[in-house]
């Protein structure tokens, strides 16, 4: 009996092992977020208040994600997309809607974040981070005044500088630098932001997105557009970097929690976006990742520094001259999927 006994006895516990029974009893919620754009130790406090396991992936583009998604791909409870990308996900009907009686700390996001353009009637999303896209320049190496994106094509910097691994930032890039709106859908205009794309091209080192903290911040290259929290990060190993804001405007984002459509944890995924807008979380997340906080709570204990440097959080002068990127229409998007196919294995 005994050499029947222990061999079932240690099964047993190899399947609470791997199931994770013993230090996580409430299931799991799998996490597809942006690459350096958390404390990812709240993963960890999130597990230990819930006894919810947390499975975390990184992506590094929008379009990565939508497509991972589209394809089949894993499935996960919660991500974290951009406005214009949240637009996309509700036109094709790829959200579920949210039960905000389980995200009571909604009631702490700036009334400013809240049903925006993308997301109206705020079903669909909760606000996570907030920010400006600018140009960051080694002030070592380049000594005279940078205020324009048109430095990004300038050909006396052909092999150092970068541009976004992305269309939708290095078409808006283009297109601002134009003149232009960077939501335009007149195709002529998308078309001439192609042509100078083009032009740029020989002059680039790389489409980089995640990679410029090695390029930029370790001196690899000398200028690149990127988001004002990513900045703060590189400073701390390049006290060299400069950040700008080009005098053509550019665009300011907003990046939010939202669940795909037959999330198998929708219950766990509302705890987890609520934990993550708790004063805590948000301040946590925010001394991380430098990134601009839509929790208000969070937002009244950062340090004057932080709040006061016009670039965390720019005046309202500064934000006038910003867009928002908004859901194109389908032709549109084509256009710009098959222009940057183009550009890029051209």
């Amino acid at each position: 009996m005994k050499k029947i006994l222990l061999p079932l006895v240690l099964l047993i516990a190899v399947i609470l092992m791997l199931t994770g029974c013993n230090h996580h009893p409430n299931g799991i919620v799998n996490v597809y977020n942006w690459g350096e754009f958390m404390d990812t130790d709240l993963n960890k406090e999130f597990e230990r208040q819930y006894g919810i396991k947390v499975n975390y992936r990184t992506f590094e583009t929008n379009e990565m994600m939508y497509s991972y998604l589209k394809q089949g791909g894993a499935s996960y409870d919660v991500i974290f997309p951009s406005d214009y990308m949240i637009g996309q996900l509700i036109e094709e009907g790829m959200l579920e809607e949210l039960d905000f009686s389980n995200i009571p700390n909604f009631s702490d996001i700036k009334p400013e974040l809240r049903n925006p353009t993308y997301d109206l009637e705020n079903k669909y999303s909760v606000p996570y981070m907030w920010g400006i896209v600018g140009l960051i320049y080694n002030s070592d190496e380049i000594t005279e005044t940078i205020d324009s994106w048109g430095a990004l094509f300038d050909p006396k910097y052909a092999g150092q500088l970068l541009m976004f691994d992305n269309s939708r930032d290095a078409f808006g890039i283009a297109l601002k630098y134009l003149g232009y709106s960077l939501n335009s859908e007149n195709e002529d205009e998308i078309y001439e932001a192609f042509e100078l794309l083009m032009q740029q091209k020989p002059l680039v080192q790389a489409y980089t997105m995640d990679q410029i903290f090695d390029k930029l911040g370790g001196g690899e290259a000398l200028l690149g557009p990127y988001y004002a929290g990513d900045f703060f990060s590189m400073l701390e190993d390049n006290p060299a970097l400069r950040f700008v804001i080009p005098k053509e405007g550019t665009n300011k984002f907003v990046d939010a929690m939202c669940i795909p459509k037959g999330a198998a944890n929708k219950e766990n995924a509302e705890k987890y976006i609520n934990f993550m807008t708790s004063t805590d979380a948000a301040l946590a997340n925010v001394e991380v990742t430098w990134y601009s906080t839509p929790v208000m709570s969070a937002f009244e204990l950062l340090d004057d520094e932080i709040r006061n440097n016009g670039i965390s959080y720019p005046s309202a002068e500064v934000l006038a001259r910003t867009e928002q990127f908004i859901n194109l229409s389908m032709s549109v998007r084509r256009l710009y999927a098959d222009l940057w196919t183009q550009l890029v294995s051209g």
